[in-house]
């Protein structure tokens, strides 16, 4: 009986071991330390800067030329991000969003491949398939949107992936709840952030924390 309790013993503390292990996988991380662009690529010389511990692209006094994208140096699968997000500039052209399971593509080297959570004027808190589908594969509703919506100001975004299910949250709401239907479409990659091009606008995003799921 000594050696039965012993037994149980080490294996629940190897149970215990291995779940604490578990959840020490799964805490939140954060992707941007407020202060350098660790962890990041992209063109940080012209299109993105760090300012008040967030990172922002874009211009309001000059045209953004193309779409410019920071992205993560390292891939993921299954998460859930959330970030903070202010868009700035003339409404009719100010456009941005989140990239994930996402590629960076080699014509045009700028533009990225992928799923994206859109950000902008009807595309608010909308699914994109960019450079791929080329179309909004979900989106909410306009009435929601503009119930919870802050022009100008900060707003929080989450996004939950798991499964080939994607979930957009707007401000604590649910704005997409997406099922992807084509199995050879890719369930992970990298994050990146964006400022649209051939207008002047301003993307500040921030508190950018990641946890894998």
């Amino acid at each position: 009986m000594k050696c039965t309790h012993f037994l149980f013993g080490i294996s629940f503390l190897i149970t215990a071991v291995n779940v604490s292990c578990a959840q020490q996988s799964r805490q939140a991380v954060a992707l941007f330390d407020g202060k350098t662009f660790q962890g990041w690529e992209g063109d940080t010389t012209n299109t993105w800067k760090i300012e008040d511990r967030a990172l922002v692209g874009g211009s309001l006094t000059e045209t953004v030329p193309h779409n410019d994208f920071l992205v993560t140096i390292q891939p993921y699968e299954d998460f859930i991000l959330s970030l903070k997000f202010k868009l700035l500039g003339d409404e009719g052209f100010i456009n941005a969003g989140i990239q994930f399971h996402s590629q960076r593509m080699d014509d045009p080297a700028y533009e990225m491949i992928g799923y994206q959570a859109d950000l902008g004027k009807d595309y608010w808190a909308s699914l994109y398939d960019e450079s791929r589908r080329r179309k909004t594969l979900a989106a909410p509703d306009s009435v929601l949107v503009a119930e919870i919506l802050k022009p100008n100001e900060w707003n929080d975004y989450m996004i939950r992936t798991k499964d080939g299910r994607i979930q957009l949250w707007l401000n604590g709401q649910k704005a997409v709840d997406y099922y992807e239907p084509d199995a050879s479409i890719p369930q992970s990659g990298y994050i990146g952030l964006q400022i649209h091009g051939n207008g002047k606008a301003k993307v500040f995003y921030k508190d950018i924390v990641l946890e894998e799921l």
